[in-house]
């Protein structure tokens, strides 16, 4: 019997989607050049804090995300990809309010990065 889906509610939950996420990127023909040089052992405790800041309100955030991603050579192609994985893998471990303000939120940072790499 197939367990069913809950909303993100902590911080376990954001732990484990993003770290799916990110597997799922590093097997993406598309994304997978732009991360292979990552140090996981630090990015991945970084957007964990992130999506926990901005889903769960815990307070401690202040990396700038367009600073970090304005040296990178990607362009809206690469962002769309993002979004639709990042959904995709939502929709594959979550049903909720939350799990929707993520898909939101992802779509957002990706419009907002992408137009101000143009």
């Amino acid at each position: 019997m197939a367990q069913e889906k809950t909303d993100i509610a902590t911080k376990e939950h954001i732990s484990a989607l993003v770290d799916t996420f990110y597997q799922r990127v590093v097997e993406d023909d598309l994304l997978a050049p732009f991360f292979k040089h990552l140090d996981f052992d630090k990015h991945l405790p970084k957007m964990k804090h992130f999506w926990a800041f901005a889903l769960l309100d815990e307070p401690g955030y202040t990396t700038n995300v367009t600073d970090v991603h304005l040296k990178m050579r990607i362009n809206k192609t690469h962002f769309d990809r993002w979004v639709a994985l990042f959904s995709e893998t939502v929709d594959a471990m979550y049903l909720g309010k939350k799990a929707q303000e993520a898909k939101q939120r992802a779509a957002l940072i990706g419009w907002t990065l992408a137009e101000k790499m143009k």
